[in-house]
């Protein structure tokens, strides 16, 4: 197990100079967050252009990537333009040795069968590139429910998730128990998140994230992968940020 850095903590910076503070506080891995309209690379621009996507990381700082966490927003799957960038993020994935890439699940109210039916291929084309597909445990998705994301990974052997336990703290439902989770899990996001509105990000400390049981049970799972810190770049931030990613990158650290 490791501790890496989301380029989502720096998000209102330019990718180069996120990649360069993630250096500055001496993570060695981070994980490359594409947003479809947001200030660093989009997932159709790397999807479209993989081999220049992989030329412009490898100008940075000599940090390993962990992970892929691709975020298209609101798209047709269906359509081939998609599906060939798609295609194109796992080249970019393989040429940069990551392993996990994260997708968002479907929003809440999607048909389970439809949101299968989607799935199906993008498992299958990752698993043919020898990646894992993991989708984010996101609130306002179906994986926002433990149950339904439970239900996914069962339906389609080889999909994966990406544990985000502020988003089971801060759903319409709050969700306590989220323990049958953890033998699917195959990526970490954390920061600190109380449960009362508007505490999705909090100083470090001041939440009611559980860090050393989620890793207890993550060594207990066999999980070797990455716990990413990921206090997301926001201009409310009632703190500062880089304090706050240096303080959890040290808690983490000394639990692993």
């Amino acid at each position: 197990m490791f501790v890496a850095c989301s380029t989502l903590c720096f998000a209102s910076e330019t990718l180069e100079n996120a990649l360069r503070q993630i250096a500055e506080l001496e993570f060695d891995k981070f994980e490359l967050a594409l947003v479809e309209g947001g200030g660093h690379m989009s997932p159709s621009e790397a999807g479209d252009h993989p081999e220049a996507a992989l030329q412009r990381l490898r100008r940075g700082p000599s940090l390993v990537p962990s992970s892929l966490h691709i975020d298209f927003g609101p798209v047709d799957w269906s359509d081939p333009v998609t599906r060939r960038r798609f295609d194109g993020l796992c080249r970019l994935a393989k040429s940069l040795s990551i392993a996990v890439m994260t997708i968002h699940a479907a929003p809440l109210g999607t048909p389970m069968a439809d949101e299968v039916q989607r799935l199906t291929h993008l498992v299958s084309t990752t698993m043919r590139e020898g990646l894992v597909l993991a989708l984010l445990t996101h609130s306002e998705t179906l994986t926002g429910d433990p149950q339904t994301a439970l239900d996914l990974c069962k339906a389609l052997p080889g999909l994966g998730l990406t544990l985000d336990p502020s988003h089971f703290l801060q759903s319409p439902r709050p969700q306590s128990d989220f323990d049958p989770l953890f033998p699917h899990v195959q990526n970490v996001h954390l920061r600190d998140t109380g449960q009362a509105p508007g505490e999705f990000q909090v100083r470090v400390g001041q939440g009611q994230v559980e860090y050393a049981r989620i890793v207890t049970m993550l060594q207990r799972h066999g999980y070797n992968r990455g716990l990413s810190v990921a206090i997301l770049d926001r201009p409310d931030n009632p703190f500062d940020r880089e304090v706050e990613v240096r303080k959890l990158k040290l808690l983490l650290e000394t639990l692993i």
